[in-house]
């Protein structure tokens, strides 16, 4: 199993890996099909562990080894790196200033965006869409580093990066679709715009590896850019929304907990 996946093209690497991550997050949002509620304090820690998962992918996964591959270039890795981050932060706020959404727990009137007439159900998977748009694009990236050979990026570091995003992807399914059956929502649709929410990872993750294997010079660039799509994610939103039921100090290890586990992975496996 593990050589016939290692035999294929990357771009069919990164879309399986998306595919794993979106898998997951239909499985979590399955759930509305055997309960209607959970704890708030459990959804936000969930949460709060998905934000320490991130954080931790984008300095082990991504940042360090795009500081490591820019030790050959004509300016220095950390300004290579520091300019990425830049980018990916400012492509993530543009984006977010344009595309109607609405975080969790907020009223229908704090929707963000350019105005529109959509419903609220729509407004949440938006949001989480957007948190998967940098989720994808960092599989892609890693997955398509590991074809282009360089030293510092290895597939067990790819690998460990699916395996984060799906984890910390299993607490936004259930973020959209517990909240959504709640307001009376039925189970099937709860559950459908659950599943939504994360199936921009596969096409983004395909999109990230064509990129890097086309424009091969860029990969530095492109890692950190997308680990500071990640962090942009992290801190304008992740960890806003699982500190809004205020059970901050629970959340907060949750955070520190997830952050552990991720570093773990890239560490063990990488």
């Amino acid at each position: 199993m593990v050589d016939w996946f290692l035999d294929l093209d990357p771009v069919w690497q990164a879309l399986l890996a998306g595919t794993l991550t979106w898998g997951l997050t239909a499985a979590a949002a399955a759930l509305v099909f055997f309960t209607r509620d959970v704890r708030q304090s459990t959804l936000d820690s969930l949460m709060g562990f998905a934000a320490g998962v991130m954080i931790a992918a984008s300095v082990f996964s991504l940042l360090i080894p795009a500081i490591e591959l820019s030790a050959d270039a004509q300016y220095p890795g950390w300004l290579i790196a520091g300019a990425g981050v830049l980018a990916g932060a400012l492509f993530i706020l543009g984006i977010d200033a344009v595309l109607p959404h609405l975080h969790l727990g907020l009223p229908l009137e704090e929707a963000e965006g350019i105005p529109s007439s959509w419903r609220r159900a729509t407004l949440l998977v938006t949001a989480i869409t957007l948190h998967n748009i940098p989720e994808g694009l960092a599989i892609g990236v890693a997955f398509g580093a590991v074809a282009v050979g360089d030293n510092g990026v290895l597939l067990a570091s790819a690998v460990a990066l699916t395996i984060g995003i799906s984890l910390q992807n299993m607490p936004e399914g259930l973020a959209v679709a517990l909240p959504l059956r709640r307001e009376g929502i039925s189970r099937f649709r709860s559950f459908w715009y659950g599943q939504l929410s994360a199936i921009v990872e596969p096409i983004a993750a395909v999109a990230g590896a064509v990129a890097v294997l086309l424009i091969q010079p860029i990969l530095p660039f492109a890692l950190a850019f997308a680990a500071g799509a990640m962090l942009f994610v992290v801190i304008e939103e992740l960890i806003p929304e699982s500190h809004r039921g205020g059970f901050t100090d629970r959340v907060t290890m949750a955070t520190v907990g997830g952050f552990i586990i991720m570093m773990m992975l890239d560490v063990a496996l990488g």
